[in-house]
């Protein structure tokens, strides 16, 4: 069968992992791809040498593109929409598609895919875990970047079968190209604030509400009636609503009640698994993780998953790297690294769920919106605050405003490290929620969660 893309001439922007994987697929689906990227030659090695390996023309050190004759612009993630290469694409009658609107023409398979402000790489992968447990063929990929889980949502829809399902984690950004796609179930987890420095408030809650603009009725829109971002994010969906909240009884979709998380749906009361069941993984703390196990149910009952194999794998679930990753106890002193933590809802999120009086380093680079939330948290769960980063008198200016003083400063992670495990005694927790973007001081969220991982190490 020959795919839409023969002989199609593709540009596509941006030469990191999604913008790899496109081009691979794209070149075996029969298109003549061009890789552009405005780095130069010298930072993109290893690229160079993979866009060779697949036999792809690529053009660096320039923002711009040759749009002569081509059919099909792929931009990247990271691309703005207000770069001047999307006017002049449409100038040209170039249709624009994203990566998952690509893999979403290409896939066989049916997927989930999960968005919102806080929780997706862990919901993601929970979800993913939950069919695993009931022998589905299972890919657990999109924008989802923990340990080996790296895999770009065209590539995993490339590969799946018709039996198979994909479970996808979605980013903002990716939402912003699409025409068509149309998840089987799809989920807006919340609605906070963040990526300010690209997006305003409402151009964002807008952005998330798109995984549910092409569902039809034969779909399933999960929404957390907890969220009003969520909840407005689901006003119009044509898709069958399954509501989850761990406040309320729903109709339809996901609750609990007497210690029991159920589902109703399609006129059947399902219990799937107990609150005792989400406290025996010991990686889902705090009421929070309540909601991102409600919806991988939800998810999960969509297709008729057993609730004995749902029952285990939230049981059995091991969690995620650099998400409320415990990572030792040290002289009665636990450490967690919840690095992934960028934004101040999260960082609210993060010390609510620590069972014990909490050391906080945080700081980073703030992306925008009010530093409120993660104030008011501090004052409330923080015994002390070790900043760090380019946004620390920011942040120490709103914690002080809510009365809040136990307050140091540390010129790295690793002295602030050694600063936080001076200051906890037996039976505290050391917590690693930046509430900050890392790009100030590391290479990624990764990068920073490491150093944690490595200073806390040296303690001992």
């Amino acid at each position: 069968m020959v795919s839409e893309f023969q002989g199609k001439r593709i540009a596509i922007v941006g030469m990191a992992r999604t913008g790899l994987a496109a081009a691979e697929v794209l070149t075996d689906l029969g298109g003549q791809v061009v890789l552009y990227d405005k780095k130069p030659a010298k930072e993109l090695e290893r690229q160079l040498v993979e866009a060779k390996r697949l036999g792809v023309e690529a053009v660096t050190g320039t923002p711009h593109v040759d749009f002569n004759g081509v059919d099909l612009f792929v931009p990247s993630p990271g691309v703005p929409a207000t770069s001047p290469l999307f006017e002049e694409a449409k100038t040209r009658g170039v249709e624009i598609i994203s990566e998952i609107e690509l893999a979403y023409r290409i896939s066989k398979a049916p997927i989930v895919a999960i968005t919102g402000t806080n929780g997706k790489t862990t919901t993601t992968v929970l979800t993913g875990r939950i069919f695993e447990a009931d022998r589905y063929k299972t890919y657990i990929g999109g924008n989802v970047a923990a340990g080996d889980l790296k895999l770009p949502l065209v590539k995993a829809a490339h590969q799946a079968s018709p039996d198979a399902v994909i479970i996808a984690e979605i980013s903002t950004f990716q939402l912003e190209w699409i025409a068509s796609f149309k998840p089987k179930v799809a989920a807006v987890l919340n609605i906070g604030t963040d990526h300010q420095d690209r997006h305003t408030p409402e151009e964002y809650a807008a952005l998330k509400a798109r995984i549910y603009a092409y569902q039809t009725e034969d779909d399933y829109s999960l929404v957390n009636l907890d969220n009003p971002g969520s909840v407005s994010a689901g006003e119009k969906t044509r898709a069958k609503k399954l509501f989850f909240s761990r406040i309320e009884q729903v109709e339809q979709g996901g609750f609990i009640e007497n210690g029991l998380v159920k589902v109703r749906i399609d006129g059947q009361e399902i219990a799937a698994c107990s609150v005792d069941d989400i406290r025996a993984s010991g990686t889902l703390p705090g009421t929070h993780s309540q909601e991102n196990v409600l919806a991988a149910v939800c998810a999960a009952a969509a297709f008729r998953v057993k609730p004995e194999s749902i029952a285990r794998a939230v049981r059995e679930f091991k969690g995620v790297e650099h998400r409320m990753e415990r990572v030792a106890v040290i002289g009665g002193v636990l450490y967690i690294n919840n690095s992934m933590c960028t934004n101040p809802q999260a960082f609210a999120r993060s010390i609510e769920a620590v069972e014990a009086p909490a050391v906080v380093i945080a700081g980073g680079k703030h992306k925008g919106g009010s530093l409120q939330p993660a104030a008011k948290a501090v004052k409330r769960y923080a015994k002390h605050l070790v900043l760090i980063g380019v946004s620390a008198d920011e942040i120490e200016e709103a914690v002080r405003a809510e009365g809040f003083s136990d307050i140091s400063r540390a010129d790295s992670l690793e002295e602030a490290v050694v600063r936080a495990a001076s200051i906890a005694v037996p039976g505290d927790t050391v917590i690693l929620a930046p509430g900050c973007a890392s790009f100030d001081m590391f290479n990624s969220f990764e990068h920073r969660g490491q150093v944690f991982k490595d200073a806390v190490g040296k303690l001992r």
